[in-house]
């Protein structure tokens, strides 16, 4: 497997100029590993140890597809919820509210009527709820659920497509309501154990569900000036730090390797071969869904709208994410084509947008190397 010159060196000179300190790239086509490359530097401030293949990154927002999404779409082949389902049908304390008429549908698609963020973890410290209580962050859940319900819509359900990690936070917690488990401990039993992928994990240095991982392993995020300490291992996200790590939205820790473990089970059932996951079902996940507001997303996942992350190849079918820390996950079916690109391109600040420019120029580069040759 010897991986293209020019992609190593669009990596090294994207480390050298500041996009990140140090980056994972996975290449996968048609289920054969194309290229699995490491660049960089775990940190910048203070200079780190060289970038593993083994070192564990923030997914930030890729824990929306990877845990949040795959989880509901098994839930909804066990028949335990469907996708036109209200939420008022899951949780009581949502009836008869307007955020409680919205679908399953509705959160996925971002078109649910949340704004897409608020600094609840501050109502939360107001109210003096910390996570690590003695009830096991339930009070925290509770409050979060009940901070959402209350905060007001601000367009009419259906009437635009806006990105909100509010919804996805419920989303979270629905799925925890329904399956009578943390997320995290769900994640572990229905996601990552049965994939056989490690790690994939919430709370990476505390060790829920699987063994605690060495910090030394775990690339940094950002300097926290609220915590006046560099956040290694605990997620970068304040929402979901207020939440125990576990949430919906963000707090999912992993490699390129157990990113592309899901990615895959996805990909195999999207062509109707073997994987956990209903074949009809992906496809329903996977296709963007029609609108009059020309919205990208799907249930769940983005798909490829000029301009996009994934550059100018990628076809219209293609479906992925993006994560705030400096992370993203394409997949283009009609190929088969699988890219991994995680970094902590926060580190040391999150000011850093350099990553907007490269993520679409490496995207360009791989297509062209692995498919256009092919």
């Amino acid at each position: 497997m010897a991986t293209p010159q020019h992609i190593v060196a669009a990596l090294q000179s994207a480390a050298g100029e500041g996009v990140f300190p140090g980056a994972q790239l996975a290449v996968r086509l048609r289920g054969e590993m194309q290229c699995l490359l490491v660049v960089g530097r775990l940190s910048s401030e203070p200079s780190g140890p060289p970038v593993q293949v083994s070192t564990i990154y923030d997914l930030a927002s890729l824990t929306k597809p990877l845990v949040t999404v795959t989880s509901l779409l098994l839930l909804i082949q066990r028949g335990k919820v469907a996708l036109d389902d209200s939420l008022q049908q899951v949780f009581v304390e949502l009836e008869g509210t307007p955020i409680g008429q919205a679908s399953v549908r509705d959160i996925l698609i971002h078109r649910s009527g949340l704004p897409g963020w608020r600094p609840l973890y501050e109502r939360l410290e107001a109210r003096g709820l910390v996570s690590g209580g003695a009830d096991g962050n339930q009070s925290i859940k509770s409050a979060m659920l009940e901070l959402i319900r209350d905060e007001p819509l601000i367009y009419e359900r259906g009437a635009r497509s806006l990105y909100s990690d509010l919804g996805f936070i419920l989303l979270g917690l629905l799925v925890e309501r329904l399956t009578g488990m943390g997320l995290d401990r769900w994640c572990e039993a229905a996601i990552a154990r049965p994939l056989g992928t490690n790690p994939l994990i919430f709370c990476p240095t505390k060790g829920h569900g699987q063994s605690p991982i060495d910090l030394l392993s775990i690339a940094p995020t950002e300097w926290s000036e609220r915590h006046q300490r560099l956040l290694r291992g605990e997620v970068h996200d304040e929402n979901a730090a207020a939440m125990g790590g576990v949430a919906g939205h963000a707090g999912l820790f992993g490699t390129t390797e157990s990113v592309l473990a899901v990615s895959g089970a996805w990909l195999s059932a999207y062509h109707g071969k073997e994987s956990m996951l209903d074949d009809a079902l992906v496809r329903q996940f996977t296709l963007r869904q029609k609108s009059a507001y020309q919205s990208s997303w799907a249930l769940g996942w983005d798909t490829p709208s000029a301009p996009s992350s994934s550059g100018s190849y990628f076809s219209e079918q293609s479906f992925g994410h993006l994560g705030y820390t400096g992370t993203s996950l394409w997949i283009d079916p009609l190929c088969e084509l699988e890219v991994v690109l995680l970094s902590n391109r926060v580190h040391p600040h999150r000011t850093n947008e350099k990553i907007k420019a490269f993520r679409p120029l490496i995207h360009d580069l791989i297509y062209r190397e692995f498919v256009a040759r092919g």
